[in-house]
This record gives C-alpha cells, sequence and structure tokens, in this order.
C-alpha cells in the first residue's frame, strides 16, 4: 500500500529502518529492511539484533515540551500494521548525529527576518554538542552548501553571517538536497528548516518531498517564521518524528532552536523483529505506532516505513 501524502497534522507516531553493524552502532538502510547481521552487546548507548530488525528513534516531552529522561524499555508500546510488536532491543540516551541546517536567504526573508533566522542558526549550531556534524545550506534559486562538515562551529557561523538576501525561495527543492547532504551517516540524521515558507519555481512537488523524506531515516525540524505554518512543515514533521515550530514572534527563534538541539540530545532507539516477515524488493509501506505508557508525556517519532 503506498503511503498516504496528505498532510495529516501533527500524529506522533512512526519508524526508522536500519540494522546495528558490527560494532553495535546504528548503520541506517535507506528505503529499505536490515538483512540479517549478529553481533554482541558492548558498551552503554549501543545494542545489537540477530535477526533482521526495524529500529526507531522516539522522542519523549512532558507537557511543557521538555525531553523525558529516566524511561525504561517496558514504557513503550510498538505496533506494525496494527499488530503489536515484541521490542527486542531499547537504548536510552545521545547518538551521533549529522543535521543539515536550510537557512531561507531569498528575497521574501530580507530585512528583520533575515537577521533574526541567522542569529537562530548560530544559537542552534553553538548548541551542538562537539561530536555532532552539521552542515549550512542557504536557500534562494539556488540551493548551495555554504558550510560543510568539514567546517569549524565557528566557520560555519561566519558563512551564515555573511549571507544576503538573494533569489526566489526553491524551498522545496532545498529540503530534498538538504536530506541528501546527512545520506552517508552513521547514526542519526536531522534536517533543521527555517524558512517563511514562500516556496517558488521548486521542480519537486509536496509530494515529492514528502515521499523522499519518508524513504530516508532523517527527522525534519521545520521552522515557520513570520507567517502561518505551510501544511508541508506539519506533514514532513509528523512523517519523519520531527517537530515543527511557528515563530510568528522573531524574539522566540532563540529558544525555539535551543529547543530543538535539546530534544536531539535525548533520545530513546527501539528495535524489533516484524511478527510479518519483511519481503525484499517489495517497496511496501507498513505503518507504525509508538506510543509510551505514561500518562502526560507526548511522544514523536516516524509513522511508517518502505521495505525495500
Amino acid at each position: 500500500m503506498a503511503a498516504p501524502l496528505k498532510c495529516r497534522g501533527n500524529r506522533s507516531n512512526g519508524i526508522t529502518l536500519g540494522l546495528l553493524n558490527p560494532l553495535g552502532l546504528m548503520l541506517f538502510v535507506t528505503l529499505g529492511a536490515a538483512p540479517l547481521i549478529k553481533s554482541p552487546v558492548l558498551a552503554k548507548g549501543q545494542f545489537s539484533s540477530s535477526t533482521t530488525g526495524v529500529e526507531v528513534y522516539a522522542s519523549v516531552t512532558d507537557a511543557s515540551g521538555k525531553p523525558v529522561r529516566g524511561l525504561s524499555q517496558s514504557d513503550f508500546e510498538v505496533t506494525e500494521d496494527g499488530v503489536p510488536q515484541r521490542v527486542s532491543a531499547f537504548v536510552a540516551g545521545d547518538f551521533p548525529l549529522r543535521v543539515a541546517v536550510a537557512l531561507d536567504s531569498s528575497f521574501s526573508m530580507a530585512g528583520e527576518q533575515l537577521r533574526a533566522a541567522k542569529t537562530a542558526a548560530r544559537t542552534f549550531l553553538s548548541a551542538l554538542r562537539p561530536a555532532d556534524e552539521s552542515i549550512v545550506l542557504a536557500i534562494g534559486s539556488e540551493v548551495t552548501t555554504i558550510a560543510g562538515a568539514s567546517d569549524s562551529r565557528a566557520a560555519q557561523s561566519r558563512a551564515v553571517d555573511a549571507l544576503d538576501a538573494w533569489g526566489r525561495t526553491k524551498l522545496n527543492d532545498a529540503i530534498i538536497e538538504s536530506i541528501g547532504a546527512t545520506d552517508g551517516a552513521r547514526g542519526r540524521r536531522a534536517v533543521v528548516i527555517l524558512s517563511d515558507g514562500d516556496e517558488r519555481d521548486s521542480s519537486a512537488s509536496a509530494a515529492d518531498v514528502v515521499d523522499r523524506a519518508r524513504r530516508s531515516n532523517v527527522m525534519i525540524y521545520p521552522v515557520a517564521i513570520g507567517r502561518a505554518r505551510p501544511p508541508l512543515f506539519a506533514e514532513l514533521s509528523t512523517a519523519t518524528g520531527g517537530r515543527s515550530f511557528f515563530a510568528r514572534d522573531l524574539r522566540t527563534l532563540d529558544s525555539t532552536m535551543r529547543t530543538i538541539a535539546e530534544e536531539l540530545g535525548q533520545q530513546y532507539l527501539l528495535g524489533y523483529s516484524p511478527t510479518r516477515a519483511l519481503v525484499a524488493g517489495s517497496d511496501e509501506w507498513r505503518s507504525i505506532t509508538v506510543r509510551v505508557k505514561r500518562p502526560g508525556l507526548s511522544l514523536r517519532a516516524r509513522d511508517g516505513y518502505y521495505v525495500k
């Protein structure tokens, strides 16, 4: 069954598909299921699987939106296509991260909005852990990587400072390119988007963007600046287990970016072997629901995966 591409609001369910490498660390497999692999359990923050496995990163927050620590495997339930699954692997904590920061610097952002977005991008970069990899892209008539993962945070911040407003907003193309910028990374991957949501002249449609996101193991955190949140932003965050924000007041941008960095620093990784066998090459869509049992908490995770 094909995945739905319509906007469905902020539902908080989902899954990432992957496997564990012989070091017990996460190795993502885009668009597909993990092959059979055996490896021992190693240090804290690592686990292994001896069967074809499906894995999901989950973010859990309290009523104030703060990340919740200290949960155990028994606090979670996972279903696939409505069928309960047995969680066979569980890790709480932080994990390797590569994040692409896509900053809208088109003419529609000129002036106060762009100044506030640049400050917010620098705030986010400074809040990342030293081991995290970050990439910065500028959105205009072209989508440009202005600072790569090998650049220092200081160099990345200087690249952000140097941005001027130019061009029209190829937002859909920029999101797809930002997802691609995280490909090949070990561990978690995320995309943070700072934009007014004014899409112009992209070759990719909104449906193309959602499909690309669903076929990638990436969490998307769109931040809408100064206008109503575009439906695409809500759909992307729901589909990928990220979180969307609406910064009508530019003074809230810095705190929003710190919130995203804090959430990325504390997540849960759950693994299970589907009760229904995975058929390689089927391109079958399987929906996932992850629930946290404790009352008063909210959970966000991917809403499904394609079987490669």
